[in-house]
């Protein structure tokens, strides 16, 4: 079996922490069992390019279950977990390509590895793979039967090229499933990115300033938490609405070159670029911490401090001092990347129990309606999603009311003395 990780030696850690998340994770797992039985996916290739974490094994786990071939690479230079890896090649027979770390032609090497497989279905997180088939592989897209997209920064992507008419085949939208965004998004951005902060600069977060730049799911998510740690917290947005959204929510909202000279730690969620620029830059507090927390490493102007800095030294892993020709110094965190899977371990199992779920289930509807989609990006199947969100409920030990047959008529209907 084809692979490209650190040590395969590693693989006794990396199973006890995937049987670990496991235990959080009772949907996939219900998925899992159905899988064994009726094999769905029986010799499906499928093309992953996700986080390698503890959470995404128990997904491959599903995947070969339902009879798939798998191959994996990271979606991220620096959120594979080499123990993790390992464990998925040995014990679960995974192709996996990723190693903590590795540099930008080695990332790219591994994306052509899985390419190579000569996918059926695309499993995508920011969507570089399927760029890269597009792109530079053109004559194997014909093979593909359709893909999955976890994150907002490739659904934009991916939406974009079926506007243009380039997109080869259908996609589902994972991320915007209800029981995705709702939760992934909104409570394990929120939990995660603080955790990889701190565990980064073992700093004490009450009493201080932190900027959220993006309002959406995920910074919502992330100034709610900050919020219960007693930090004061500023939002800058360009959407009036979400301005407005966090402003009655009693978050400060300002401009970023305004908060800049607030700003203790700052966070970027947006998907964009140079979220974090110059004018920031300029007026930024001294010892200000920064980092992202959205797919690409794009969001903050890494390049004005290359340009701009006297002096650059890596405080410890993944922590790096700029000093500016004025002696204010600005920290950067896991260089500009995902702080939450860079210096933690990215959402907790529970909400990823959720997305996952969808991806898998996604991934069956579309191995199933093979041939009679669009080329174009789909919202996952409300019966998908609610489905999901059922059995959450339920392995969590809730019950739900129902609506009798009055109730059903009556909403339905708009002569309400006929109901």
């Amino acid at each position: 079996m084809n692979h490209d990780i650190k040590d395969i030696n590693l693989a006794d850690a990396g199973l006890a922490r995937i049987l670990w998340a496991d235990r959080d994770m009772p949907v996939l797992a219900s998925i899992r069992e159905r899988f064994e039985r009726e094999r769905p996916l029986e010799g499906v290739r499928i093309g992953a390019c996700m986080h390698v974490t503890t959470e995404t094994a128990n997904l491959m786990r599903a995947l070969k279950a339902a009879g798939a071939q798998v191959a994996l690479c990271a979606s991220n230079p620096l959120s594979t977990q080499d123990d993790t890896a390992a464990a998925l090649v040995r014990d679960f027979g995974v192709e996996v390509f990723a190693i903590a770390g590795e540099d930008a032609q080695t990332y790219n090497r591994h994306i052509e590895a899985v390419i190579a497989t000569n996918p059926q279905i695309v499993m995508d997180d920011g969507a570089d793979l399927d760029t890269a088939l597009h792109t530079r592989f053109p004559e194997q897209l014909k093979g593909v039967i359709g893909g999955t997209e976890e994150t907002t920064t490739g659904v934009v992507r991916l939406a974009a090229m079926a506007a243009d008419g380039t997109l080869s085949y259908p996609v589902f939208n994972i991320n915007d499933a209800n029981t995705k965004h709702c939760f992934d998004n909104h409570y394990g951005t929120g939990q995660s990115t603080l955790d990889g902060i701190i565990r980064a600069t073992n700093r004490l977060m009450c009493g201080r300033t932190i900027v959220v730049s993006g309002y959406g799911y995920c910074g919502s998510g992330l100034a709610l938490r900050a919020k219960g740690m007693g930090m004061r917290v500023i939002v800058c947005e360009v959407d009036p609405l979400k301005a407005l959204e966090a402003h009655m929510e009693g978050y400060e909202v300002m401009p970023a070159a305004e908060a800049a000279r607030f700003a203790d730690v700052w966070v970027t969620v947006t998907g964009n670029c140079k979220v974090i620029d110059g004018p920031a830059f300029e007026n930024m507090k001294d010892g200000a911490i920064i980092c992202n927390s959205g797919h690409f490493d794009s969001e903050i102007n890494i390049g004005w401090l290359e340009e701009h800095a006297v002096k650059k030294e890596e405080l410890k892993p993944l922590v790096e001092e700029y000093t500016l020709a004025d002696g204010r110094t600005v920290v950067l965190l896991a260089q500009g990347r995902l702080v939450n899977l860079s210096c933690a371990e990215g959402h907790p199992a529970s909400v990823m129990d959720m997305s996952f779920a969808n991806q898998i289930m996604a991934a069956e509807y579309l191995y199933a309606h093979a041939g009679e989609l669009e080329n174009k990006v789909y919202d996952v199947p409300v019966e998908i999603d609610d489905g999901i969100a059922r059995v959450k409920l339920e392995t969590l030990g809730i019950a739900i009311d129902a609506l009798t047959e009055e109730q059903i008529a009556y909403m339905s209907s708009w002569n309400f003395d006929q109901a």
